[in-house]
């Protein structure tokens, strides 16, 4: 990794914020910042954040739901454990089919949210980086169409290129409204945007 980045990184504003704030990582702010506008996170509402290592955005939206509500983190990489009892991490991958069941066996009930930040292994080919980010979408979608109560939000990271349009129009299928939104904490360089999916339409996981 060239030393130039991870000056550049560690000097980032929002990674300074992280470290002095005790979050896991800078991504944090990006949940913080859009839930901020749009609430789509709430006091005693259960959450589910599929590739939720190293815990950022559990720790975003631990602080929103409080004690009466449920984060539950889902990674095929270990994530290091909270103490609250509300919060629970799991391994887990988007690919394996009994995802699903998995995940519903630690809920409550079905989540008001499900998020995803998930990113593949970069490999500097803008092609390939792009279209693994739109299947790693997918997969969230595919076990969010699952889970996720009617009039639920999904909010998901995605890569702009060419395999968008097509999962853009697929979410607009399937929730009311839709829309691209960039946090402010997300780097002006970087081509992730967040699409942000409200009111999963009532007939769709039924």
């Amino acid at each position: 990794m060239p030393k130039a980045w991870i000056r550049e990184r560690k000097n980032e504003h929002y990674y300074k914020k992280a470290k002095a704030e005790n979050y896991r990582s800078r991504s944090t702010y990006k949940l913080v910042q859009v839930n901020e506008k749009y609430a789509f996170i709430k006091l005693r509402g259960v959450v589910v954040d599929l590739g939720a290592a190293p815990g950022g955005w559990i720790q975003a939206a631990r602080k929103v739901v409080g004690r009466h509500g449920f984060v539950l983190g889902v990674d095929i990489k270990p994530i290091e454990p909270f103490p609250q009892e509300y919060i629970r991490t799991i391994i887990g991958d988007l690919t394996d089919p009994g995802i699903v069941e998995q995940i519903m066996s630690f809920l409550p009930r079905k989540p008001d949210a499900v998020l995803s930040d998930a990113a593949p292994n970069i490999t500097g080919v803008w092609e390939v980086d792009h279209a693994r980010q739109i299947d790693l979408a997918s997969k969230a979608l595919d076990v969010t169409l699952q889970i996720l109560r009617p009039g639920g939000t999904f909010f998901v990271k995605l890569f702009q290129g060419d395999l968008m349009d097509e999962f853009v129009q697929t979410v607009k299928s399937h929730f009311s409204e839709v829309k691209f939104v960039k946090p402010a904490a997300s780097r002006a360089k970087s081509s992730e945007m967040y699409l942000l999916a409200i009111d999963l339409k009532n007939n769709t996981n039924e």
